[in-house]
């Protein structure tokens, strides 16, 4: 999952989205280095992403691609399944994307000491409405050009919005069926 799915995941207090960001940007172990209601966000994260990596769904979803990209199927699936989130979001959520985006935004925004990069990619975000964005599957292509630049093997994102338009449909449906799931597991670990 990327940034939507954590933050539709992770809950409505500002603790339970800063903690379901900073799980990607918050590494080792949890020494109360954050307040408990961020590290226990922090957590839930890292559990969503335990169980998604071991999802027979999204195996089955991660073994559509062709073999040469498999390595790359994981981030080309999380972006994905963020476009199929934003895409559908009334399916998932009452409150309506564009003021769930806002709220999750001011919630970065009135944080004083965001991790890391965090708090360099916040601001941009913010001002490029990253997560919105998502609803739009063209945008998937500006967001893995900016994704290889940062890879050591970026050739393996090369042509992957070709293969998720392809895939596209199998695609949608393996979400469909994994999200309530994933949803469920979610507010029982919360």
């Amino acid at each position: 999952m990327n940034y939507l799915a954590h933050l539709h995941l992770g809950g409505p207090r500002p603790a339970d989205m800063l903690g379901s960001l900073y799980g990607d940007f918050v590494k080792g172990p949890l020494q109360g280095r954050w307040p408990a209601d961020i590290e226990a966000g922090i957590r839930l994260h890292r559990q969503i992403d335990a169980f998604t990596d071991s999802h027979p769904l999204v195996l089955q979803a991660k073994a559509r691609f062709a073999a040469q990209r498999r390595r790359y199927a994981g981030i080309l699936l999380d972006l994905f399944f963020d476009h199929c989130l934003a895409a559908n979001w009334s399916d998932y959520s009452p409150e309506p994307l564009d003021r769930f985006t806002q709220r999750a935004y001011r919630v970065l925004a009135n944080e004083p000491e965001l991790p890391g990069k965090l708090a360099v990619i916040a601001p941009r975000m913010a001002a490029q409405d990253w997560l919105g964005s998502y609803r739009d599957f063209a945008v998937l292509d500006r967001v893995l050009s900016n994704m290889s630049r940062r890879l050591s093997r970026p050739e393996g994102l090369a042509g992957g919005l070709v293969e998720l338009e392809r895939l596209y449909a199998p695609l949608l449906d393996d979400f469909r069926l994994f999200y309530p799931q994933l949803q469920r597991f979610a507010s029982d670990a919360a």
